[in-house]
């Protein structure tokens, strides 16, 4: 038997939804009013809602939208038993004045870097017709295994992902002899699922810490993130017609001397 104030935090952190008509949403309020032919689902799980959110940082707030660092681990996308541990729902929390939030694009639990969060419906539409449309210029830091200033620069995978066509052009940065990975910048003409980690491992560099599509003879420490993080954005603003630039700090990057 759940207490009011338990009751209270899972409903704060996603887990109870209400079916009005055609329409599902998360339910946050206790005063909200009910009608009759309502219905409501929770989904209670205490693994799940004792879990604690990442601390995402603000690199800048345009009002309509507003761009951070996702840090690994944070999700960009809630499930139906909790958001507490997105993107979407750090930022609601945690700009002021208190906006709405909506999703435009994502990146992985594991990857880290530049995200944007719109604040209305005009926004969400714009930038993520903006997305769809590839009408922008996104760069990746990755580290690999091994040396690949040997490869010839720079190298482009056309290798497709999921049957589907997918390009990404990868440049070498600098190199650690000591642990044998490099640093590499990374531009994707495509947004294929995993794209930028297959690529890598299917020229046989895989990216540190890539426990999925990486070397499964590698065993990494818990401490060993995967290095792939968003760096940059450039593009047209739809809603103003500025160009825009965005940069992850230099210290949030990866880094081979980690």
């Amino acid at each position: 038997m759940l207490s009011i104030t338990e009751l209270k935090q899972a409903m704060s952190k996603g887990a109870l939804w209400l079916s009005r008509g055609k329409v599902t949403q998360r339910l946050r309020r206790v005063k909200k009013s009910l009608k009759v032919t309502d219905e409501l689902h929770f989904y209670y799980d205490p693994q799940v809602l004792n879990q604690e959110p990442k601390k995402a940082s603000l690199i800048a707030d345009l009002v309509d939208y507003s761009v951070w660092f996702k840090p690994y681990g944070m999700l960009s996308q809630g499930s139906k038993w909790s958001d507490h541990c997105t993107i979407g729902r750090w930022a609601q929390n945690n700009l002021s004045p208190e906006r709405s939030t909506f999703i435009v694009h994502r990146l992985d639990r594991a990857a880290t870097g530049i995200i944007l969060i719109a604040h209305s419906k005009k926004a969400a539409r714009a930038l993520s017709e903006m997305f769809e449309k590839h009408q922008l210029e996104k760069h990746y830091n990755i580290i690999v295994h091994g040396d690949f200033s040997q490869r010839e620069q720079p190298a482009v995978i056309e290798t497709p992902i999921d049957n589907k066509a997918a390009r990404s052009t990868f440049t070498h940065l600098n190199y650690h002899g000591n642990s044998n990975t490099s640093l590499i910048q990374v531009k994707i003409d495509s947004g294929r699922k995993h794209q930028i980690r297959k690529h890598a491992a299917s020229i046989n560099f895989p990216v540190v810490g890539d426990r999925l599509h990486g070397d499964k003879t590698r065993t990494y420490s818990e401490m060993t993130n995967l290095q792939l993080c968003a760096v940059s954005l450039r593009f047209t603003c739809p809603l103003t017609g500025q160009i825009r630039f965005f940069e992850v700090p230099e210290q949030l990057k990866p880094q081979l001397t980690a």
